[in-house]
């Protein structure tokens, strides 16, 4: 199957103008509309065999839809020296540090002034998730009486973790953003996959047994996860 095929992009018009990205997919079986919640980018997907202009058709008449995900997506925010940065559930100050690397100390995080602050603010965060993450996975894996593979950290932005039929676990590293009680659940989900490599109600009644509060966690990432899709941690440039 070929893969996926950049084919234009395409502006919008209005007040502001919406830059939509348009490719060609070749799993694609009808025009599917995405606007991210990690950066706002606007995509549009069509069939190998699509006609473009069908393709911008379909877009104009979701216009109204497109324009109010981007109004009611969060505000996009900078990781840096002076900003609140939320560590486990709770807003951190970044303040000026000594040395190379980030630290967290007395409920601040502190970081080496340049244009570096984002980057070594995220390697701060995901050494902070991997140890609380392995911690979680453990506990729920040691529960089942399951041996767990091995342990990634990524930023994926359409899901909080999986697990591979070798039982190996990923997870994302802004899981450590959100309160401890959101991290554990996403362990808990995902260890119950070494159990149930589903999401039948057998899967589901093995995750509860885990975490009690599996549906309250999960209608708080569905409530609450964009906003820890649009913290930015790149290196900061002169613009």
């Amino acid at each position: 199957m070929a893969p996926d095929t950049p084919v234009s992009t395409h502006i919008l018009p209005g007040d502001p103008p919406v830059v939509v990205r348009l490719r060609r997919s070749a799993r694609a079986k009808r025009f599917s509309l995405r606007v991210s919640r990690a950066d706002g980018r606007v995509s549009l997907s069509l069939p190998q065999w699509a006609c473009e202009a069908e393709a911008l058709a379909f877009l104009r008449d979701r216009e109204d839809w497109v324009r109010r995900h981007l109004r009611d997506a969060p505000d996009r925010k900078l990781a840096r020296i002076g900003a609140l940065v939320p560590v486990c559930g709770t807003p951190r100050p970044v303040a000026p540090g000594p040395g190379r690397a980030a630290r967290f100390d007395g409920g601040v995080i502190h970081v080496p002034p340049g244009p570096r602050e984002g980057p070594r603010i995220k390697a701060l965060l995901t050494a902070l998730a991997r140890e609380r993450l392995s911690t979680s996975v453990a506990r729920h894996a040691q529960t089942l009486g399951r041996v767990p593979g091995r342990l990634t950290l990524r930023d994926p932005r359409s899901r909080w973790g999986s697990c591979s039929a070798r039982g190996d676990l990923m997870f994302s590293w802004r899981l450590i953003m959100a309160p401890p009680e959101i991290l554990d659940y996403v362990a808990a989900h995902e260890v119950a996959h070494l159990a149930e490599m589903n999401h039948s109600a057998a899967f589901w009644s093995v995750c509860h047994t885990l975490c009690p509060e599996t549906d309250r966690h999960r209608q708080w990432l569905r409530s609450h996860g964009a906003e820890l899709l649009a913290w930015r941690f790149d290196t900061a440039t002169n613009e």
